[in-house]
């Protein structure tokens, strides 16, 4: 059974930070493209970050390149999102997603955590 989970959410304010993490199961997450969404409410699921295989290579959305970092721990099967100086536009739930090796699009998503930013 795969399982995506997501915690590290929280309410914070505007310039504080957060670190979030998903712990994987019950697929190959040393074999997989991990990354993040996120959804702020009345928007689309916007796409974040990725980090690949090694932890090598990852991309960011404009919006948080310079404030936020992803990395990986494939001996704890666990992916990490951390996040600095935040916005309140950062506010939204935020998911964790893997795409498994040789196939397209993501495969796997989390049940996501809210990480709300006040002012």
């Amino acid at each position: 059974q795969v399982q995506l989970v997501e915690s590290g959410g929280g309410s914070v304010q505007a310039g504080d930070s957060l670190r979030l993490s998903c712990v994987a199961s019950g697929f190959a997450f040393s074999r997989s493209i991990m990354g993040w969404f996120r959804q702020a409410p009345g928007k689309e699921r916007e796409y974040v970050t990725r980090i690949t295989y090694s932890g090598i290579s990852t991309d960011y959305i404009d919006s948080v390149k310079g404030r936020f970092t992803v990395s990986r721990d494939n001996a704890k099967n666990t992916v990490y999102l951390q996040m600095n100086s935040l916005k309140p536009e950062d506010t939204a739930v935020y998911f964790c997603v893997a795409r498994v090796s040789g196939t397209t699009g993501w495969n796997y998503w989390g049940q996501g955590t809210q990480v709300t930013v006040s002012s």
